[in-house]
């Protein structure tokens, strides 16, 4: 999850997590010019990225990104019309939910995985662990509090994915203008998953 100051801290974090082996990476729409970092980076790197939008709060948001060339969407809550927006494109999309209530709903209404958020408010791995008891069949996110010393815990506890935000990409690092931060810390973190799931 990129979640920068500026348009360009953004697309500059994303280069430096692909140069660390990271395909996968989320601008949010607290990113100031978000849309346009999503066209340049969408631009740069083709199909040899897989982006998508976060913090998408509503089904204009999401076709905004879409056609900025956003392949995934993100919520925070659970918003059923960004749902239907994104099905109806056949776009993927990860609505966050806390509640087991929330987390059925958003199954059913479609989402493909749900975003457990924020996971490590209410217990991170063993919060995982108890969702999946009754929900076994709906693939969960955590987001909020993921970090490399807990990425392997989420794992197995029968999370499909995590998501990675400030343990990857921070502020203090990119008003420094240490890029090469990232792209180390993205190494570290795809050696965890591998470990986790070895």
């Amino acid at each position: 999850m990129v979640r920068t100051e500026n348009e360009e801290g953004a697309i500059r974090a994303i280069e430096a997590i692909f140069r660390g082996g990271i395909r996968i990476a989320e601008i949010t729409m607290t990113v100031p010019g978000a849309i346009r970092a999503l066209e340049k980076v969408a631009d740069e790197f083709g199909d040899q990225m897989v982006l998508g939008a976060g913090t998408v709060l509503d089904p204009e948001t999401a076709r905004a990104c879409m056609l900025a060339g956003a392949e995934f969407f993100v919520t925070p809550s659970l918003n059923l019309k960004t749902i239907e927006m994104a099905k109806r494109y056949s776009k993927v999309i990860t609505p966050g939910a806390l509640t087991p209530t929330e987390v059925l709903t958003a199954w059913e209404a479609g989402a493909d995985a749900v975003k457990i958020f924020p996971c490590s408010a209410v217990g991170g791995a063993k919060y995982i662990k108890a969702l999946r008891a009754p929900f076994p069949q709906i693939e969960m996110i955590p987001t909020g509090g993921v970090s490399l010393e807990n990425i392997g815990d989420f794992l197995r506890a029968g999370a499909c994915a995590a998501g990675v935000g400030a343990e990857l990409i921070d502020n203090a690092n990119i008003h420094e203008g240490h890029y090469e931060v990232f792209e180390e810390r993205a190494k570290r973190f795809i050696e965890a998953i591998a470990k986790a799931r070895a």
